[in-house]
């Protein structure tokens, strides 16, 4: 199987999760989460990782995560080897603990650091463990609005940075930032990926590319660099979607959009003038279409047929 893409260089910013395998409970008790976050302490002391949000569900977590060292692999090996090996000697059992290795995406921190940190600390509200995120004790939602005292290790500067110079106003204008969507239909902001292991605007993945995916070129294990190769042109993705959904309709138009600023790499504005539209509407018309794709299994086949005949793979 290919192994999945990872980049790494000094001052990498990542949302990771990990998940159980078979999607099995990774933690059992109270005490199963202070371990694991003794090895985010640690991960933090020895190897300096940056440790911005978390969150602790019963088979999964998430983290935002930097990397001053560019040593994300190592960090991870730390958190998630050790606390397996803690995990089968408490839980008297062996093997995996994990499903498969971690997921991390890259992440255009000025991007989408907010989105992201709202969307962590909102995972118990979606899964219906709790009504409002300050009510569960296993995420750094708390901290972030001023309830108890943050670790150490802990770092909400670059986060709360956006809220507000002072911090009590900043924790106050945070809290209503998350709390603003309570109720409301919310899409990932990982849904916005052009790219499966990076989420950040055209410019910041072509950045990337250049910098440090060039000499990964021959390397035919990355399957993910596929999506680095050429993108289709408008005008292809027009005419593809024309062939499946017709030329001329509303829900031809907006799933062209949705192609154009999922798959072209062309920015908003050029997408825009093309289809005579402002660039906030190709946006606002590509997650809609996302969330209805989703929600409508023949609208997904009839996706998965435009992106077989545009040789694309699903990101």
């Amino acid at each position: 199987m290919a192994r999945p893409l990872r980049i790494s260089y000094a001052g990498a910013f990542y949302h990771i999760t990990s998940r159980g395998n078979e999607r099995k409970d990774i933690f059992k008790s109270d005490s199963d989460r202070e371990k694991f976050l003794s090895y985010l302490e640690s991960a933090a002391r020895r190897y300096n990782a940056l440790v911005h949000v978390y969150c602790l569900m019963s088979n999964h977590y998430h983290l935002l995560m930097e990397t001053p060292a560019g040593n994300l692999s190592q960090i991870m090996q730390h958190i998630n080897g050790a606390y397996t090996t803690y995990f089968n000697v408490k839980h008297q059992r062996s093997g995996h603990l994990f499903q498969g290795r971690y997921k991390a995406i890259l992440v255009d921190k000025d991007e989408y650091a907010k989105e992201l940190s709202r969307y962590i600390h909102l995972n118990p509200v979606r899964a219906g463990i709790v009504d409002k995120p300050e009510a569960y004790n296993w995420s750094s939602y708390q901290y972030f609005i001023g309830r108890g005292k943050a670790p150490e290790w802990l770092v909400m500067d670059l986060i709360l940075g956006y809220f507000g110079k002072k911090v009590s106003d900043a924790q106050k204008n945070y809290h209503k930032f998350v709390t603003a969507i309570l109720g409301q239909e919310y899409k990932s902001p990982v849904d916005d990926r052009t790219n499966s292991a990076i989420l950040g605007s055209v410019d910041f993945i072509e950045e990337i590319k250049d910098k440090y995916l060039k000499d990964k070129k021959g390397d035919r294990n990355l399957s993910e660099l596929r999506a680095f190769s050429t993108r289709p042109a408008i005008q292809e993705i027009e005419k593809e979607v024309g062939i499946i959904f017709g030329a001329d309709n509303a829900l031809s138009k907006k799933v062209k959009l949705y192609f154009c600023h999922r798959y072209s790499g062309k920015k908003l504005k050029e997408i825009g003038a093309y289809f005579d539209i402002g660039e906030s509407g190709v946006s606002q018309s590509s997650r809609r279409i996302a969330l209805k794709i989703s929600a409508d299994e023949k609208l997904k086949k009839q996706i998965v047929q435009i992106e077989s005949r545009l040789n694309l793979s699903r990101v």
